[in-house]
């Protein structure tokens, strides 16, 4: 099933973003051309539970859908990252000036196989503890805010978070907790 790729052309490249075309060939022999790839950066997100056992999560604006966002602290893996357990430890610190004692990985999705390049990497991180205030990016307006893990059902329930991989590391991080009941 696999395919062969038998030509790349970069039409963008930027610093966390570039984008190709290809011609690809099928194992059947059909050529597959134009296909469009987006290649990012991997991406890490996490659920930070503190010590006395409330979610850390944030709002923030995102451009691309024109909407304040609920959304589970993470963001792009760095170059200076040795790995993404230290990832999203960078991040979770940054976003929300929490520390934590455990990180457990859950595991990596991706948010658009068939276009996007990079995968998503799950952590649940817990033991959290206020260390600092947030360190944002220069265009970065984030609000932290905690819940308990009752809200964050409720939340879950009303749609309130739209961020796909972020719902799908909700659900490895409540797994992981024993904290679902799944019913069919």
């Amino acid at each position: 099933m696999k395919w062969k790729t038998l030509s790349s052309e970069y039409l963008f490249k930027d610093s966390w973003l570039k984008a190709r075309k290809d011609t690809c060939e099928r194992p059947d022999g059909k050529i597959v051309t134009p296909y469009y790839v987006m290649e990012y950066t991997p991406w890490v997100g996490g659920l930070g539970v503190t010590e006395d056992n409330k979610i850390v999560l944030i709002k923030q604006y995102r451009h691309a859908l024109g909407e304040v966002c609920i959304e589970l602290p993470g963001g792009c893996v760095d170059t200076a990252d040795p790995d993404n357990e230290h990832a999203i430890r960078r991040e979770m610190l940054e976003e929300t000036g929490y520390t934590f004692n455990n990180a457990t990985y859950l595991g990596r999705i991706s948010a658009n196989p068939s276009t996007n390049s990079n995968l998503f990497h799950m952590y649940l991180l817990e033991g959290g503890k206020l260390m600092q205030e947030q360190q944002l990016d220069a265009n970065e307006d984030i609000e932290v805010f905690l819940v308990t893990f009752e809200e964050l059902k409720e939340m879950l329930d009303r749609n309130e978070i739209v961020q796909s991989m972020h719902v799908s590391a909700i659900y490895y991080a409540l797994k992981r907790l024993g904290k679902l009941k799944i019913t069919l």
